[in-house]
């Protein structure tokens, strides 16, 4: 019998996926975290995981509420102050992968998270770039989780808060930003990558059961598609089973029902 599962664990075990026993990967809160600890608890017990406090090589028991949370720093190797942190690994070219999310992603994978609508009266004042901006420039490549819809994959985003491709092509070269940027765009429809010569994000897979209708009614530019597109592998009950085990125990040590 096929396992059934949501399309959020479809998107976090595909991320997951993505990841390699030699990376080093920094990591942020909610979806990417999730991934990134299935892919510790999976197939990649090696993996270094970064988070934005300052703590290395951290193996969470259970998902992290924020940053700050003390499970990260308990777990981890060590905890470096942020300056460190920036500077020494993530501007000295130590991390490999980074994980990013946005309100807001246009084709070239430029990413929003400041304002919606124009910057001097805009609609909605988002939290701002964090870190997000120097880790879109300085990890090695960066891999997107992102929902998909028209109101976040638009045409041309309102802000760039973290540099994607650019205008496409060699942008990010002559800018003088030397790493690969976005390499993969995950959403719980699809993966997309990187168009080897435009840049342009083109869809690579697609999930079990999705179309490409699916696919084109919540993006907000004209979706191209790779010349040979697979369906993405179905999740394997083992990863559903780690997967729905670490949501369990995060849910109660919060206080929260699974």
């Amino acid at each position: 019998m096929a396992e059934t599962y949501t399309s959020n664990e479809m998107m976090t075990i595909a991320a997951a996926r993505a990841l390699r026993n030699e990376d080093v990967c920094f990591v942020g809160i909610g979806m990417p975290s999730a991934a990134a600890n299935l892919a510790r608890l999976t197939h990649a017990s090696g993996i270094t995981l970064i988070y934005e406090s300052g703590t290395i090589a951290a193996k969470p028991e259970v998902l992290p509420l924020s940053i700050g949370d003390s499970e990260l720093c308990e777990t981890a190797l060590t905890t470096v102050s942020v300056p460190e942190m920036f500077r020494y690994w993530l501007q000295g070219g130590r991390v490999s992968v980074g994980f990013l999310g946005g309100a807001q992603i246009d084709k070239f994978a430029n990413l929003n998270t400041t304002v919606v609508g124009p910057y001097n009266k805009p609609k909605v004042r988002l939290p701002g770039g964090g870190g997000a901006p120097e880790i879109a420039a300085s990890c090695g490549e960066i891999f997107i989780t992102m929902a998909q819809s028209k109101r976040s994959f638009v045409d041309k985003v309102d802000f760039i808060t973290s540099l994607g491709h650019g205008e496409g092509g060699d942008h990010r070269a002559r800018l003088g930003v030397k790493t690969k940027g976005p390499t993969k765009l995950i959403t719980d429809l699809c993966i997309f990558e990187p168009d080897a010569k435009t840049k342009e994000m083109t869809v690579v897979s697609i999930y079990p059961g999705v179309t490409r209708e699916q696919i084109e009614e919540n993006t907000g530019w004209p979706v191209r598609y790779a010349a040979s597109v697979r369906e993405t592998a179905a999740p394997m009950a083992h990863e559903l089973e780690v997967l729905r085990a670490l949501h369990v125990r995060t849910a109660a040590a919060h206080g929260k029902a699974a």
